[in-house]
């Protein structure tokens, strides 16, 4: 089973990346071993989904990587480049576990999702309050549900082995 999981605050602009690349996947139809879900800033409710069990994970979000607003960017998650440990819970804070520390924490308790692929998207404006993609990032959308559906079925195609 593969979770195909949106992560960002609507409310920050190109933020809203991710839920609208989900919102065009749910039209699509994909293969039965395929989930997809916006968990918005649920990042706790995202570790405790992840921890069910899958064969892998696909995180969309956006990420400054320093390319031109609207670039899209394929990144493999290397479990052990992702800490673990979990101090006295001040380093969980649930309503702002950003991906990295989703991972951490699914990491720390024996979770691990098999391959993790991050899909992101280079953003213009996650700074002020505001709903609504900058024209750049908007026209990254139909490319970024492209790469989600080619990353899955290499992903269903790796882990059918």
């Amino acid at each position: 089973m593969i979770l195909v999981a949106a992560v960002g605050n609507l409310w920050l602009g190109d933020d809203g990346f991710a839920g609208e690349v989900v919102k065009r996947l749910r039209e699509l139809e994909l293969s039965d071993d395929v989930a997809v879900a916006d968990f918005g800033t649920g990042g706790l409710d995202l570790a405790y989904e992840v921890m069910r069990g899958y064969d892998a994970l696909v995180l969309v979000d956006v990420s400054r990587q320093g390319g031109e607003p609207g670039t899209l960017y394929v990144m493999e998650v290397d479990p052990a480049t992702i800490e673990t440990g979990i101090e006295d819970g001040a380093q969980i804070d649930p309503h702002g576990m950003d991906p990295e520390t989703v991972l951490r924490f699914v990491k720390t308790t024996g979770g691990w999702p098999g391959q993790v692929v991050v899909i992101a998207c280079e953003p213009e404006q996650v700074e002020e309050v505001g709903i609504g993609l900058t024209p750049s990032v908007a026209a990254a959308i139909d490319d970024a549900v492209a790469l989600v559906v080619q990353t899955v079925e290499e992903l269903r195609c790796t882990s059918s082995r």
